[in-house]
């Protein structure tokens, strides 16, 4: 009888303090033992390695990494109004495409191998997405401001390619209905009418901002939270990004649906929207994810920069160290934001996703190697992280991606064609959506 054959074996690497073979067919884990037997399509030694779950980031815009950097340090409608509004409606197809393949680098060198994202030119992010072979719930973003005839193509491709998967199952089709403030409530309740039909994601905007909130209560007569719920669209499978001005009733009844909430510790400072009580979360019982949000708002798409402010934030909130344990923001960077998604990653087990890194155990802020998980939120940065593992293939080694200096280029070259259009429409006084 012959020993069976994998694809990918990652012999002596360090899981939950011991050292095991990590043996990978197809997609999946197939088997974790102190010595698998057997031979493999390709062996890593993983002696100088610990082998982690990867990052899953619930909330991005990941084609703004072209806008990184741009507006800083402005009040939320002046830098939405008299800059990445404009900005945006110069963007082109490829201008996206190109931005999202740098994301898509960034994200890869520091760990993450999903993201949840809403953006325009979805087709491009799919391509990107292919080619660089990760994992994204890619939302066909709704706005009234569209127009009719423009809604009406982003409904029907969603039914195009809403309820089906790409990519060996690594891209999955969302509806993305932007926030209550720019989506009215009939459009809202067909995206419940479209998630009962498919099982999609919905992923929005909520109770982002206080004005938010009280600009709903006039329009509607109901918070953002009663909105949602009143079209249908509080339950399992709707992802809400930043839910920052919550009552502690709408996240009992948050958690009662089973609606995952999605923190972005870095972008809600950097933007002054406030704090979302993460504590207050959990002890409602509500599901929550970590994000990054888009590059304009929180300048990196860094998961483990999200997952140590996230725990700091709340323990400065709390007056008290012994809140926000890391191994549990760990999980929500990791198990807790595949889960949110619909993906069966997150944890190095057999039977599940093949996603994983291997971390350096020589880098300094890893030593000493003790409290793995407490340094991988409170002292590890990207370069502790030498190889990431998507749905069973390698994607990075020796913190490398391949073509990654090609994508870096065209992306510079994509950000210096549009902040020229910018200026171009600036000067012509064109209005600014898309």
């Amino acid at each position: 009888m012959h020993a069976q054959t994998h694809d990918l074996l990652i012999r002596n690497v360090l899981l939950g303090g011991r050292r095991r073979d990590v043996a990978i067919a197809g997609n999946r884990f197939a088997c974790i033992a102190d010595r698998v037997p057997g031979d493999a399509s390709r062996v890593i030694d993983g002696t100088s390695f610990a082998i982690v779950p990867p990052y899953y980031n619930g909330h991005t815009h990941a084609a703004m990494t072209l806008l990184r950097g741009y507006g800083d340090d402005r009040p939320l409608d002046v830098w939405l109004r008299k800059y990445i509004w404009p900005a945006e409606a110069c963007l082109t197809p490829r201008m996206i495409y190109r931005g999202t393949r740098l994301a898509i680098v960034e994200m890869l060198h520091s760990g993450t191998v999903f993201f949840n994202d809403m953006y325009w030119e979805q087709a491009e992010t799919v391509r990107a997405v292919e080619e660089l072979g990760i994992r994204a719930a890619i939302g066909v973003v709704l706005l009234n401001v569209l127009g009719e005839q423009r809604i009406r193509e982003a409904q029907a491709r969603f039914q195009e390619w809403g309820g089906a998967t790409h990519a060996n199952g690594r891209v999955q089709f969302a509806l993305a209905p932007h926030a209550i403030y720019t989506v009215d409530e009939a459009l809202f309740r067909w995206c419940a009418r479209m998630q009962d039909r498919t099982g999609c994601l919905v992923h929005t905007h909520l109770c982002e901002t206080a004005r938010e909130v009280l600009d709903c209560r006039e329009a509607h007569g109901v918070t953002p939270v009663e909105l949602l719920e009143r079209c249908g669209l509080l339950n399992g499978r709707t992802v809400a990004a930043h839910a920052v001005h919550l009552t502690p009733a709408e996240r009992a009844l948050l958690a009662a649906r089973q609606t995952v909430l999605v923190h972005n510790p870095c972008s809600n400072s950097k933007l002054a929207v406030g704090c979302f009580d993460l504590t207050a979360a959990w002890q409602a019982g509500c599901r929550v994810a970590l994000g990054t949000d888009g590059c304009a708002s929180s300048n990196d798409l860094d998961m483990g920069y999200a997952m140590r402010f996230a725990a700091l934030t709340a323990k400065a909130a709390q007056g008290r160290p012994d809140v926000c344990p890391a191994e549990r923001v760990y999980a929500c960077a990791t198990r807790e934001g595949a889960r949110a998604c619909g993906v069966d990653g997150g944890e190095i087990a057999e039977g599940h996703l093949a996603d994983a890194l291997l971390v350096r155990l020589d880098s300094p802020r890893l030593q000493p190697i003790r409290h793995l998980e407490s340094h991988l939120v409170h002292a590890a940065d990207s370069a502790c992280i030498d190889t990431v593992i998507c749905d069973g293939r390698v994607v990075m080694q020796g913190r490398r991606v391949p073509g990654e200096e090609r994508i870096v280029s065209e992306a510079a070259e994509a950000a210096e064609e549009l902040y020229a259009a910018v200026a171009d429409r600036a000067a012509s006084g064109a209005n600014v959506h898309r």
